[in-house]
């Protein structure tokens, strides 16, 4: 059966990128699992997303009709963006660790796939449904270090985080693949190694 991917690129570091090659990998053992799988990529490094301002926010909520020429220019990203999301089956993330955290160019990315009434509502119980349910996502994260074990594990905001906004998008399936201990003697050889091997495929 075939399935649609998104791969979502926010490192900077081109063809050089671990966590790109990672995502790499992952589609591939995709495509082996799932054969004619379609994949679709946005390297969020090359074209970037706004951070949020006034008139982004006001032009959201403007009703359609209602929007001048340059509210609907500007909301057209991020409903493009929604709409590449609804359609995919299966997200590929790439997450490196940029101090603690993810790359603000995916931070930003996800100010705007995450809209009131649009992609997540709040039921009577108070409680958020998100519109991405059913969908499955792999985060491929690379660290100099380790964060998944010891002292430094409280330093990891990198899954924290995307665990929760997804899950808040309605997406609970997720899968992490780490590639940690990159600068670290004696971890960094087989590091990537390490994250290939621990990928399975759903």
């Amino acid at each position: 059966m075939a399935k649609k991917v998104l791969h979502l690129i926010s490192s900077p570091q081109l063809e050089t990128s671990v966590t790109k090659k990672l995502g790499n990998v992952i589609i591939e053992k995709i495509q082996e699992k799932y054969p004619d799988s379609i994949v679709k990529e946005r390297n969020l490094a090359e074209e970037s997303f706004p951070h949020l301002d006034g008139f982004q926010i006001g032009s959201w909520f403007t009703p359609a009709e209602n929007r001048s020429a340059e509210q609907a220019a500007a909301i057209k990203l991020s409903d493009d963006a929604v709409a590449e999301m609804h359609e995919a089956d299966i997200y590929v993330i790439g997450a490196p660790f940029y101090n603690f955290a993810i790359p603000s160019t995916l931070k930003a990315y996800l100010d705007h796939i995450t809209r009131p009434g649009l992609t997540f509502r709040f039921n009577e119980q108070g409680q958020p449904e998100g519109a991405f349910k059913n969908k499955k996502a792999y985060i491929a994260t690379a660290s100099s270090g380790v964060y998944t074990q010891g002292p430094t594990q409280s330093w990891d905001y990198v899954s924290p985080y995307l665990t929760f906004m997804l899950g808040f998008l309605g997406i609970t399936d997720i899968s992490f693949v780490r590639a940690e201990g990159l600068r670290l003697p004696g971890i960094k050889e087989t590091a990537f190694e390490r994250g290939v091997e621990s990928i399975v495929i759903d």
